[in-house]
This record gives structure tokens, sequence and C-alpha cells, in this order.
């Protein structure tokens, strides 16, 4: 991991999932908002059950929170789930440096790295740089898979 980021197990707490909802809301938001609108108490919902089932870290850059993720290693994958940056942290860089250490560490598995996405989010370029391809893909999602050893850039 870059020495100026680090990842927080978030505990569950009633702070906790409010903080990563609303990285969501911030990341994720508009892209929901151009297909559905905003349903608060859908969306409210629907967080609370991913935040029980899914463990999320808060990313920390230089002190700061930044955004929420969630890797689990997985029998045959490594799958990035949850993986938001608040706009005051996306495109300088610090996607591609949380993304090459994720790559990283399915590497060291000797496994694939998966991730989904909402199919008209601009954020497919990134995986694709980065040697992600799709696999599979459902009526709103592309299903990503980057293979052990793959390309990406160096940090």
């Amino acid at each position: 991991m870059p020495p100026d980021v680090r990842f927080d197990l978030l505990p569950q707490t009633a702070e906790a999932r409010d903080f990563a909802f609303e990285v969501k809301r911030a990341a994720l938001g508009p892209h929901i908002v151009v297909r559905w609108g905003w349903d608060e108490e859908f969306q409210r919902d629907f967080h609370e059950q991913r935040f029980r089932d899914t463990p999320l870290s808060r990313i920390v850059h230089k002190g700061q929170a930044a955004g929420t993720i969630a890797l689990t290693a997985l029998a045959d994958y490594v799958r990035l789930d949850e993986f938001y940056l608040l706009p005051t942290h996306q495109r300088q860089g610090l996607g591609t440096r949380i993304l090459t250490h994720c790559a990283a560490v399915a590497d060291a598995r000797g496994l694939p790295l998966r991730l989904r996405y909402l199919k008209w989010n601009p954020v497919g370029s990134l995986y694709r740089r980065h040697g992600f391809a799709a696999i599979d893909e459902t009526e709103i999602h592309f299903i990503m898979q980057r293979q052990p050893g793959g390309a990406y850039p160096l940090c």
C-alpha cells in the first residue's frame, strides 16, 4: 500500500454506516440519478443491507477520509466491491494507486481480480486501462476481471 494511504475497517455503527452512505451518494449518486432518480428510502435500505453484509473500509489518504472500499478474497478470485472515492479525491491518481494495490493483492494469491460497475459509469475506462476485460454483464452492470500478473502501471 502506498505510504500515504490506508484502509481502516469500518465498525458496524450508525456513524460508520452513515459515512459510507454519504461517500456512496457523492461518488455513485450522480450515476444512479441518471437512470432512476434518487429514492432516498430505497437507497438507504439497500445501503443498510450491503453495509451489514460487506466488510467496508474507510480509505484514508494523507490523513483525510477519501472514500470506501471492500476487497474480499474468495476461493477462485478476489472481489473488489464498493470502491468509491469522494469527488475531491477523484482524478488525482488515487484510484489508480488503490487499484494497483488491489491487483498486487490478487497477484500475490495467484487469483484474478474481479469487479462490477454500472454500464453508464465512465469509470470503466480506468478499469480497461489497468488490464480488466469484460467477462459478463447484467442489464445494468459490466462484470470485469483482470488476470493474475496482468499489466498495470506501477505507483
